[in-house]
């Protein structure tokens, strides 16, 4: 396994983070068991989840994955072991604390203690604002459309109340999901001009067929040390070529629900895929190892978040950190990037 820094601290996580979501849906507790074992014994230090997940979300399975965790980390006496991320989610439905935004003290307070009860742990290592407060673009929308009426928790604010959960012991580090350039930049200024907590991550998607990071956001991992914490490496599933020639496999999760992941409905996936698949062929290499070491090596990259449903499909993406990929390789899916550039941004 690698390891890299998160942010400027001196934790190092492993360049493979073990996702969650599909626990308490596709996957039951045994199964979620299965691959925490499998994970941990491999050397994946770093576990990511959240307050909302089992994906898609649903008030009946709201904060199921965190319990299975937490049942884990009960059975096991191994929490010591892993370096755990979750999120407390923006603003959402009605059964998620009535609605509306989530980010001031009493939102954050409940929505952390819920979390910690649910697995069954004093403290969160890395504790993330699941999406922004604010109109922005997120969830590959396009088209910002700007308000100057609307109303989200000053990020001063914010952080604020997140120091006090880092100094009570309950945080160890904070980090931002689905942010944009400008959100992160004004975190990490507030931070330095008040001496508030630091974002140490951001957690966005990035894969072949989305490469959107690499515009602004890249620039600022590396030259401000908030790694990228890369979400859906292979599109959802894409990127392993299993969907290829409208294939559908059993279980999948475009077969378990489609209608969730229309994100990735459109008119030059087909081709960058089966381009991408090409070049996993011509080299002997497995579509979807190359497609998560594309996103391992990159300079702005802490780490890859791997989401499995079957322990075959989560031994392939953890020997992912084994392959090497050749700079013809990297040229290859750099011109097919040029002809098909971000298809599902």
């Amino acid at each position: 396994m690698n390891y890299k820094k998160l942010g400027n601290t001196d934790l190092k996580v492993s360049t493979i983070c073990l996702g969650s979501m599909t626990w308490g849906e596709q996957n039951s507790e045994n199964e979620g068991f299965e691959q925490m074992d499998y994970a941990l014994e491999q050397g994946v230090n770093f576990w990511d989840t959240a307050e909302i997940y089992s994906i898609p979300p649903k008030e009946e399975t709201f904060g199921d994955t965190e319990v299975i965790i937490g049942n884990w980390f009960s059975k096991r006496k191994k929490r010591k072991d892993v370096i755990l991320a979750s999120k407390v989610c923006g603003p959402m439905r009605s059964y998620v604390r009535g609605g509306g935004n989530q980010y001031g003290k009493k939102n954050l307070s409940e929505a952390l203690e819920g979390s910690l009860k649910r697995l069954q742990t004093d403290y969160i290592d890395l504790y993330q604002l699941h999406w922004p407060e604010r109109n922005t673009n997120m969830f590959g929308k396009l088209g910002y459309e700007h308000s100057d009426n609307e109303s989200w928790t000053e990020f001063e604010d914010i952080l604020e109340n997140l120091g006090r959960f880092i100094d009570s012991g309950k945080i160890r580090y904070i980090g931002l999901s689905n942010e944009t350039p400008w959100g992160a930049k004004r975190f990490l200024e507030l931070s330095k001009e008040k001496k508030l907590p630091r974002m140490m991550s951001i957690q966005n998607p990035y894969n072949l067929l989305n490469r959107s990071y690499e515009v602004g956001l890249a620039e600022i991992s590396i030259r401000d040390k908030i790694g990228l914490l890369a979400y859906s490496p292979l599109a959802i599933g894409h990127l392993t070529g299993k969907y290829r020639n409208n294939e559908k496999p059993k279980n999948s999760r475009l077969d378990h629900d489609r209608d969730f992941w229309t994100r990735y409905n459109k008119p030059n996936r087909e081709h960058a895929v089966e381009e991408y698949y090409k070049i996993a062929k011509e080299h002997n290499l497995d579509m979807a190892q190359m497609s998560l070491k594309f996103c391992e090596i990159q300079p702005f990259v802490t780490s890859v978040i791997i989401g499995a449903t079957t322990m075959q499909q989560l031994k392939t993406n953890i020997e992912s950190v084994n392959v090497n990929l050749t700079e013809e390789i990297i040229k290859k899916i750099n011109e097919v990037q040029k002809i098909y550039p971000n298809p599902c941004p």
